[in-house]
């Protein structure tokens, strides 16, 4: 299976986003207020990036199974902005944030490849967001203090909710034609834009 040979050749960023301390913060609850907040409003910039990419991967869907299929996937990504919209009412975040060089450099490479690659390419740089997440929301939540701010984000990411959006475009990935090489250059690159995204919410490189 495609998808999983890509994530196993990803390993060493998926270490890296494991140990990261805005992770670890997350997990512990000692991460600042003010890092998190910075990332909710860059995240929900990049999820309206990435909705945009589904609508485009949907539009290029070679049957209706595969369009049902990005019609759902696309509903999990409104989920995800009615999560921010409550961090925001909250705390108060601006999620219409000036995106960061960080945030920039990712969206521009989805919206680049939705739009000039074929399904099958578009899929290999949407998944290793969704994968990673789910393995990072499962992996974080024996471990997270009950008490930290943000053990809702770490609950979402674990759910089996999202563990089957992330399944579900896993087997498009494995699903649709697509050549392999250049499928697994774009996994790689959306997964070292991953880990700059954490770079930049920790206040690395933004």
């Amino acid at each position: 299976m495609r998808s999983q040979a890509f994530w196993k050749a990803c390993q060493d960023l998926v270490q890296v986003c494991e140990a990261h301390p805005f992770v670890r913060g997350i997990a512990s609850g000692m991460l600042p207020r003010e890092r998190f907040a910075f990332y909710i409003g860059q995240d929900a910039f990049f999820l309206e990036a990435f909705a945009r990419a589904y609508a485009l991967a949907l539009a290029k869907a070679p049957d209706r199974e595969t369009m049902d299929a990005f019609r759902k996937l696309l509903n999990g990504v409104f989920e995800e902005l009615a999560l921010h919209q409550g961090y925001a009412g909250r705390w108060g975040v601006d999620l219409t944030p000036e995106p960061a060089h960080a945030t920039r450099a990712y969206t521009d490479f989805l919206l680049r490849v939705a739009a000039l690659e074929p399904v099958g390419h578009i899929v290999a740089a949407m998944t290793p967001c969704m994968r990673l997440y789910a393995h990072l929301g499962q992996a974080l939540h024996p471990q997270t203090n009950p008490e930290s701010p943000y053990r809702e984000w770490v609950e979402t990411y674990a759910s089996a909710d999202f563990e089957a959006l992330a399944s579900q475009l896993e087997e498009l990935l494995d699903r649709l034609p697509g050549e392999e090489q250049t499928q697994r250059a774009l996994y790689r690159t959306a997964m070292e834009l991953e880990v700059r995204f954490f770079d930049a919410a920790w206040g690395e490189g933004r």
